[in-house]
């Protein structure tokens, strides 16, 4: 349902960087950039997206207290993967990978990271090892 999730960043330069890359190691690509800085990143048209823009307001980008988007992925290790190439990119960590709860069919194995501009992202598997 979800088409896509836009965040603010103070350096699109440095924003579209860090987003082709991290993405670009999961498949994604830079889909669209648009004159006013709108870059959005995805698998192809009409799958959900991320979107890095200047904020429309002209203020600077803040991170939202409790906004944070889940890129999910097919894979355990490429959870693990994705939160290393976060980090070598020059995000933080929030949260090492591994499993949050108990293991079974539902388990959740999360990795938790912020970009460059300070917003939270979850790269997760749901399902057993």
């Amino acid at each position: 349902m979800i088409g896509y999730v836009t965040l603010g960043s103070n350096d699109l330069d440095k924003a579209r960087s860090f987003y082709s890359a991290l993405l670009g190691s999961i498949g994604g690509k830079e889909l669209m950039r648009l004159e006013d800085g709108f870059t959005l990143y995805g698998t192809g048209p009409g799958k959900p997206a991320i979107a890095v823009v200047n904020p429309y307001d002209g203020k600077a980008a803040t991170v939202g207290n409790g906004m944070m988007v889940a890129l999910a992925v097919d894979a355990r290790d490429k959870v693990t993967a994705l939160h290393a190439k976060a980090l070598e990119l020059g995000g933080t960590c929030e949260g090492k990978p591994g499993v949050r709860g108990n293991e079974g069919p539902q388990a959740f194995y999360g990795a938790y990271f912020r970009d460059l501009d300070g917003n939270k992202l979850c790269a997760f598997r749901i399902g057993p090892k």
